[in-house]
């Protein structure tokens, strides 16, 4: 754990699926301490059982969250921020809002805030549990110097982080946060064509799983444009160039695009 946040206070407003990834994320890095975490939620029953394992502390509402939070994570519905927010107003400005609901920009936020309330809005992605996240930042914020430190503290050690203007920030959430979602589907075909062919199933996902997180860390790391990645794997008449062939064919990169349309409309 950093200096830094080491006497820090970090509230879940929202602790659903993306705020369990990131909690476990910043445990597993050792980035926090799971009592260092607060959480709500709308059922407290359900939350005293998500949260145990890390050790999270679980809180009946939203003012009780705020009043003891450094770091505020906005992480409930979008439809459902402004009524989560306008009750504890005062609390908030006391702290550093990071939200991470899809479409709160920073003016948006500025709408439902009280004045100089300092927030940041996020699109984090699921393999943050993993410490393998990407974290895409919108560029306007009104953070301190300081206080922007805190922040990419808590989210370097888990994702990469990608700052964005706020007229992109949608496309980029939906390359990063939504198309985990299409390269799950692409796992796990390539894991029932691998069974076709008698592979044992769980050697087939791993086999898929990890070559997608190593091309991936591959391009990241050199930068290589992926067209260059895929033309050193495909040896003229070869295996490879057959099956980038019968991609082609099928419409697949046609496909990838068609479905980010489909979630920006």
């Amino acid at each position: 754990m950093t200096q830094q946040l080491s006497d820090i206070t970090v509230g879940f407003i929202g602790y659903g699926a993306m705020a369990q990834a990131m909690a476990q994320g910043f445990v597993d890095a050792g980035v926090l301490e799971g009592s260092q975490m607060l959480a709500c939620a709308g059922h407290y029953d359900k939350l005293v059982d998500t949260a145990a394992p890390l050790g999270v502390r679980p809180m009946h509402n939203a003012t009780e969250v705020a009043a003891a939070s450094d770091i505020v994570i906005l992480a409930v519905k979008p439809n459902m921020i402004e009524q989560v927010v306008t009750p504890i107003l005062h609390e908030l400005a006391n702290s550093i809002v990071v939200c991470v609901a899809w479409g709160w920009t920073f003016d948006r936020l500025e709408t439902v805030l009280e004045d100089h309330t300092p927030h940041i809005s996020i699109i984090p992605n699921t393999p943050i549990a993993v410490g393998q996240g990407v974290s895409v930042v919108e560029d306007k914020h009104n953070l301190t110097e300081y206080q922007a430190g805190l922040v990419r503290a808590l989210l370097e050690p888990v994702s990469m982080l990608e700052t964005v203007d706020t007229a992109h920030m949608s496309q980029a959430g939906t390359i990063s946060s939504c198309a985990p979602a299409f390269t799950a589907m692409y796992i796990e075909a390539l894991a029932d064509a691998g069974v076709q062919y008698g592979l044992k199933r769980a050697s087939a996902y791993r086999l898929a799983a990890k070559m997608v997180e190593g091309t991936g860390a591959l391009q990241v790391s050199d930068g290589r444009l992926p067209a260059a990645m895929k033309d050193a794997v495909c040896s003229p008449g070869g295996a490879t160039i057959r099956g980038v062939v019968a991609l082609e064919q099928h419409g697949f990169r046609g496909d990838v695009i068609s479905a980010v349309q489909a979630v920006e409309g």
